[in-house]
């Protein structure tokens, strides 16, 4: 399913002026990463995603047009799915692309998760063998 170009537009030229924004398609959409971070996501589902933090969630969820973001069934705490009429206007998608960045500039650089890169922490290529197993020691 494909998202909706003209919203990702949007959401570019909102973030224009950041140099730390990278684009990424995820989840079946347009994921923007600031700092690393995922930031915000145009849905192939429609809708947009924002990522607003723990402290946020609840007061996010009491507005009109949010709803909780879901993944495989369970509620994806943090961050919440905008329906296209809690952004129809640029002020509107403004001010939710900036409670975004907003919560993910506070997170740590570098992002919480590291991605194996294929390589020990020696620098040796990670071998796709199986450990050789140790024989016991018999007296």
């Amino acid at each position: 399913m494909a998202y909706d170009e003209a919203t990702a537009e949007r959401v570019r030229k909102i973030l224009s002026a950041r140099r730390d924004v990278a684009e990424k398609k995820l989840m079946g959409g347009l994921t923007f990463m600031v700092k690393g971070a995922m930031c915000c996501s145009v849905s192939g589902r429609g809708g947009l995603m924002v990522r607003v933090g723990a402290e946020a969630y609840e007061r996010a969820l009491a507005e009109p047009h949010v709803r909780a973001m879901e993944m495989r069934g369970r509620p994806m705490t943090g961050f919440v799915r905008v329906d296209p009429d809690g952004y129809k206007t640029d002020a509107a998608l403004r001010k939710w692309i900036a409670r975004g960045v907003d919560f993910v500039v506070t997170l740590p650089a570098g992002g919480s998760r590291k991605k194996a890169s294929g390589k020990k922490a020696s620098g040796k290529p990670r071998s796709n063998k199986a450990p050789a197993r140790r024989r016991k020691a018999t007296s």
